[in-house]
This record gives C-alpha cells, sequence and structure tokens, in this order.
C-alpha cells in the first residue's frame, strides 16, 4: 500500500509526469545537501580536480534521479558511495604525501628567480603570456623583475611570490 503511493508521487520509469518530476527535484535538492554535509567543505570550495569530480559525477548522476533515466534509489546509492569514497581518499590523503601527491597532485615552478621555466610551462600548456598576465592581476606588477617564483597550484591557478628587500629596514635607515 505504501509503495503505491510512493509510485504515484515519484513515478517508476521515464514516464514521469511534471508533478512527479517535481517531487524528485524536491527529494534530490535535499539528499544533494546531505551529501555536501557527508563530503565536507572542501569537496565543494576547493576547485582543485580531486574536488571538481564529485561535482561533475554528483551532478551528471543526480539529475537521472530527477528524470528517472535511473531506477531513484539505486542513483541515490551510487551518489552516497561516491561521496564517501571521496572523503575516504582526502582523509588518506591527510596522512600520506605519497598518496596525497598521487590523488591531489603538486605545485610546478613556473618561473624562478628570473628565470622561465619553459619545461614546466610547456608541459602545462602556459606561455609566457599567460604567466604574465597572472603576474599583473595576482601580484599587481607588469614584469617579472621582481618576482621571485611563480607556480601552477594543483587547482589550477598560478599564484606568485614577490622578492623581498634583502635588506632589514634598520640598515637602510642606517644607508641612507
Amino acid at each position: 500500500m505504501f509503495q503505491d503511493y510512493l509510485i504515484v508521487i515519484f513515478g517508476q520509469g521515464r514516464d514521469l509526469t511534471p508533478w512527479q518530476m517535481g517531487c524528485r527535484a524536491f527529494v534530490v535538492f535535499f539528499v544533494a545537501l546531505f551529501f555536501n554535509r557527508i563530503a565536507g567543505k572542501r569537496a565543494f570550495g576547493m576547485h582543485a580536480p580531486f574536488d571538481n569530480v564529485i561535482l561533475l559525477l554528483l551532478g551528471a548522476i543526480l539529475s537521472r534521479a530527477v528524470v528517472g533515466a535511473s531506477p531513484f534509489v539505486s542513483t541515490l546509492t551510487a551518489c552516497l558511495v561516491l561521496v564517501l569514497l571521496h572523503r575516504l581518499l582526502g582523509w588518506v590523503s591527510c596522512r600520506s604525501h605519497r598518496l596525497e601527491a598521487l590523488i591531489k597532485g603538486e605545485k610546478i615552478v613556473l618561473f624562478r628567480n628570473g628565470t622561465w621555466l619553459h619545461q614546466n610551462m610547456r608541459r602545462e600548456y602556459i606561455t609566457e603570456e599567460d604567466l604574465l598576465e597572472e603576474v599583473r592581476i595576482k601580484a599587481n606588477i607588469d614584469a617579472v623583475t621582481t618576482i621571485k617564483e611563480a607556480h601552477l597550484e594543483r587547482n589550477g591557478q598560478i599564484s606568485v611570490i614577490k622578492q623581498t628587500d634583502s635588506h632589514p629596514s634598520w640598515l637602510k635607515l642606517a644607508i641612507v
């Protein structure tokens, strides 16, 4: 009897009414929020490749539950497995640098002390102009002469470290 009510409300298979798809969307919304809490803030905030995988897969798979392209409970179960796997791999990578590098990758130096590291740049398909653009945006300067290092971070962003003045402030006062 209860199962008959569920079929009326949520439908079955691909022939769903707008009402049934709306009911499914309502449930999937709260399930997605719950999965978000299980996955943790990192999964939906860092936007590193490791985290983007969970975003893409959850979006693709949960949409199948809404439109009835796959069985509802099976789809939610698959999403739960993915969220738990993401959480487990995140936990393991916090405890092992090797696994962290394997799962999340490592930063890549693109520029260091006045030298373009063209081999690293070619490997990541980054041109000098791409790097100069990021230097202008991130460091608010128009030349690499005041840059100590630039890295392609694991999340795909370029970080810029400015040169620091090697003389302490008390020495500058003494020189003047």
